[in-house]
């Protein structure tokens, strides 16, 4: 079988699984769990096959007309480098892990065959993104995610919360999509064509009349669907979702899509300088407030959202100073340990019985009682604060080499601003992101209170998938230097310089967290003593609003119920957070990030509600005044018709006579006033 029928079938079989399970999960229900996974782990077969004739080399290219259109033609066409290789079978993989985790993690959901059959649509979607070559093609697969999420992300439609989610994320990133759309056609107008190649040739030969505005325009979509700011407050609501679909979008889909779009035309960006130093500021802007807000979020999976916020900024930061080598490595990387941190997160929750990570620090011993959990997502979080020689560390390193290569003037590819701007911003994340990483695993894992719940030891399909992807969270940096060969050849190992600034960083933030919270421990501890002195009880249910956080984040998450047979006692006392003493003021900004959608509810949300209440308002009392005075008009028009119509032949020949005289005399008055004239 030639390559490019494999490719084919990459993106091909999920879809068509996605729409067996949508027609045979009600009649045949055994059939929906391998119809989830076997297609899925079949596109994951196929493109590392793909990946391996592929091998880095030559360029896999191969299109057919899909219909013609009277000018910029639409074909059906494959563009396959080293970059999308790779990334097909991350996506492969990862959605595979997904749906074999979702088997056990949503057994009692009545909506799972639905559910299961969204999660292989979004994979085909992402796929047909990934090696599409034709970007008319490649926006079907962009939409088509975009409507999975909205289902997926609201597969909880009974709270008000994933409701709410659902619909965001939907607006927000067709917010993005509108200029997205149009910068895609004023391409495909300068360079006439849509394919791929064709606009690559037609950058390289100056070709673009409207450089910035294009860039701009396709940036903008491009933050929408990466996350990036201003457009990135979807992505911490959309954790209303199941967390399996969390791990999906924020490791392999969706949010990966911007990146790989950027990476996958950065010579269109590249085109204009003003758009790479955007691009930077964006990055930089990105990567520092998602870092702030993560060390305030209460919620386990809020904080890993606003970690993949910051993670993909610096896979943009990476782009804005022209390596998209260092972008897609760490975009490989990240989605490794980001997928194992969700699932994690996700057998944390069914043992925990909550989502709060202030509840959990009142628990004793929940380190123990989910052993594969704790040993997995300790890996993982160790790789996302960059440690050596964890894959995380290469992959940051990367980024950060590429942003001091174009800082200290090395590379004519980016304006060394754009470089200062990703470096000092990259620098200072890795110290934010090693802090709230120490946060969260000393809260989740080192509590102390009253014994964690038991409730048996977890499925094997949950296990076994954390382990699984902990092998790359620790060695996938290793190929640092074999996978170079993939991209562009650009070197991607550390270097001293920026090996000693981030992993120094990263250091400080994880000592003074620790640090911050064995004091926050203490002052709890003493708290708690002080409170039993004085008769108070030590395991009831948590005082507000420690105890109205808890209960929200149960009653708004329903798959705790699916394994969890009743949810612990919380004990009194306040929680050992230091993040409240680490970002001091800007804390409670921090834990509302930073006020962006009260900005927005009053710049955006609240004019078009008033703008809608004012169309309302003329619609029903001016547009239906007009039309019910018609109505009525035409009602007393007929009714002094009908008075004339009563039946009596004599009134009518009497009516008949009178007009006929009438006529008569108005004749001959018009006669005699022409003739006097």
């Amino acid at each position: 079988m030639s390559t490019t029928t494999l490719a084919v079938l990459v993106p091909l079989l999920p879809f068509l699984g996605a729409v067996a399970g949508l027609l045979l999960g009600r009649t045949a229900p055994g059939f929906v769990r391998p119809l989830a996974i076997l297609p899925t782990l079949g596109a994951a077969v196929l493109a590392v096959l793909v990946a391996v004739r592929q091998g880095g080399g030559e360029t896999i290219n191969a299109a057919t007309e899909l219909t013609p259109t009277g000018s910029v033609p639409i074909d059906l066409s494959l563009y396959i480098d080293g970059f999308a290789a790779l990334v097909a079978v991350l996506v492969g993989v990862v959605a595979t892990c997904v749906q074999v985790y979702s088997t056990a993690y949503l057994r009692e959901d009545p909506r799972y065959p639905s559910y299961a059959a969204l999660v292989s649509l979004f994979t085909s979607a992402m796929l047909l993104v990934v090696y599409s070559g034709d970007l008319m093609v490649l926006l079907v697969g962009w939409e088509v995610m975009g409507i999975c999420s909205y289902f997926l992300v609201g597969h909880y439609w009974e709270t008000e919360a994933a409701r709410s989610a659902s619909l965001k994320a939907f607006l927000v990133t067709k917010l993005g999509d509108v200029p997205f759309l149009i910068g895609l056609f004023a391409l495909a107008a300068d360079a006439g064509s849509f394919e791929i190649p064709k606009i690559l040739r037609t950058v390289a030969a100056g070709g673009l009349d409207h450089p910035t505005l294009i860039a701009l325009l396709l940036l903008a979509g491009v933050a929408g669907k990466s996350a990036q700011f201003p457009l990135h407050t979807w992505l911490p609501d959309a954790m209303a979702g199941p967390t399996p679909v969390s791990a999906l979008i924020h490791a392999a889909t969706m949010v990966a899509a911007g990146v790989y779009f950027i990476a996958r035309l950065l010579p269109v960006f590249a085109a204009s300088w003003s758009a790479l130093v955007v691009m930077a500021v964006m990055a930089a802007v990105t990567m520092v407030g998602s870092g702030l807000a993560a060390i305030a979020q209460d919620d386990i999976k809020r904080v890993l959202a606003y970690s993949t916020i910051g993670q993909l900024g610096y896979m943009v930061g990476a782009l804005a100073v022209g390596d998209r080598g260092a972008a897609v490595f760490h975009l490989l990387s990240h989605g490794a340990f980001k997928a194992l941190l969700f699932l994690g997160a996700g057998v944390i929750i069914h043992a925990a019985g909550t989502n709060s990570l202030g509840v959990m620090s009142r628990m004793d011993g929940l380190a123990k009682r989910i052993p594969d959990a704790y040993w997995t997502m300790t890996i993982a979080l160790l790789a996302l604060a960059a440690v050596p020689p964890f894959a995380g560390f290469f992959s940051k390193e990367a980024v950060l080499v590429a942003a001091e290569h174009t800082a200290t003037g090395h590379s004519e590819f980016a304006p060394s601003a754009a470089g200062w701007l990703v470096l000092v911003g990259g620098l200072l994340t890795a110290l934010l992101t090693a802090a709230y990483a120490t946060r969260l695993w000393l809260m989740a894992f080192r509590g102390r209170g009253a014994a964690a719940p038991v409730h048996g030891k977890e499925p094997l399909a949950m296990t076994g998938v954390l382990w699984l992807l902990a092998i790359p969270s620790i060695g996938f940096g290793l190929a640092a230097g074999p996978i170079s060969d993939w991209f562009d050849g650009g070197e991607l190992t550390p270097t001293l310089v920026t090996s000693v600034l981030g992993t120094g960083a990263a250091a400080i933030g994880a000592m003074l967290t620790y640090a911050l919270w064995q004091r926050a421990s203490a002052k709890a501890v003493l708290a708690t003593a002080a409170g039993a002195a004085a008769g108070t009880e030590t395991a009831v249910p948590a005082p507000a609003p420690v105890a109205v956080a808890a209960a929200e984040s149960a009653a708004e998450t329903p798959e705790v119920a699916e394994v969890t047979h009743d949810h612990p006692a919380v004990p009194a006392g306040p929680a050992a957070d230091p993040g409240k003493a680490f970002l001091g003021p800007l804390h409670r900004h921090a834990a509302v990030g930073f006020h962006l959608d009260a900005v927005y509810d009053r710049l955006f949300v609240r004019p078009v509600r008033a703008a809608a209440s004012l169309v309302r308002f003329l619609d029903r009392e001016v547009v239906d005044t007009y039309v019910r005075g018609a109505g009525t008009g035409t009602q007393l028009l007929g009714s002094l018709v009908r008075r004339a119509q009563t039946g009596n032949v004599q009134s009518y020949l009497s009516a008949l006579l009178a007009g006929a005289v009438v006529l008569a005399i108005a004749t001959a008055v018009l006669a005699n006033v022409n003739a006097g004239s």
